[in-house]
C-alpha cells in the first residue's frame, strides 16, 4: 500500500476544512458479571477486563493497566510501520513491546506514599531494518515518538473533565 496515496485525500481535506480532522472516540464500560469485572465497548468490539489478581481479581482477564499498556503497544507500533512507509525507510519488520510497574499498595489504599498508576513505563521497539542507514533509523525514532497518539497523551496529559449522573430510577424519583 502506499500511505502517500492512501492518505493525501485526507490531508487535503483536513487542510481545506480544519474541522473535519477533530474526532471524538469513545469506549463504554458496564457492569460485568461481579465487583471485580465489567466489559468495554470500543464499537468495534468488545473486551472482558477485570481487576488485577494482586487486588483480588481472578487474573483471568486484561486488567485496566493491561488494556492502557495495550494501547500504548498498540500505536507505537503502527505509528512505527506508518512513519517507515511514509518516509521509506526500509524496514522489514518492528514488533514493540511494553511494560508498566505498579505499586498495588497505592490502588488498595495501604499506603499514603504509595502512587496510585504506574511509577514508570518502558517501551521496548525490536526493529528489523538492515538497510535502514543510522541517520533513518534515527528518524523513525523521532518521528514514532512524536507522532504517536498514545505516548503523546501520556506524556503530555489532557484536562480530563468526570461527569457523574445518578439514574431517577434509583433514587426513586
Amino acid at each position: 500500500m502506499d500511505l502517500r496515496v492512501h492518505q493525501q485525500p485526507l490531508k487535503d481535506q483536513y487542510r481545506d476544512d480544519p474541522s473535519t480532522a477533530v474526532i471524538t472516540l469513545h469506549a463504554d464500560a458496564s457492569t460485568g458479571g461481579d465487583a471485580m469485572s465489567c466489559s468495554v465497548d470500543i464499537g468495534r468490539a468488545i473486551y472482558e477486563s477485570q481487576a488485577h489478581s494482586g487486588v483480588g481479581g481472578a487474573g483471568t482477564a486484561a486488567c485496566s493497566g493491561d488494556l492502557l499498556l495495550g494501547a500504548l503497544a498498540a500505536c507505537a507500533q503502527v505509528t512505527c510501520q506508518m512513519v517507515a512507509a511514509a518516509s521509506g525507510i526500509p524496514l522489514r519488520s518492528v514488533n514493540v513491546r511494553v511494560e508498566g510497574d505498579l505499586d498495588l499498595r497505592g490502588t488498595l489504599g495501604m499506603s499514603r506514599t504509595a502512587r496510585v498508576g504506574f511509577s514508570t513505563v518502558r517501551m521496548h521497539f525490536d526493529i528489523d531494518a538492515p538497510d535502514a542507514t543510522p541517520r533513518q533509523i534515527d528518524s523513525l525514532e523521532r518521528a514514532t515518538e512524536a507522532y504517536c497518539v498514545v505516548l503523546q497523551t501520556l506524556q503530555v496529559p489532557p484536562q480530563i473533565e468526570a461527569y457523574w449522573h445518578e439514574d431517577a430510577a434509583s433514587t426513586g424519583s
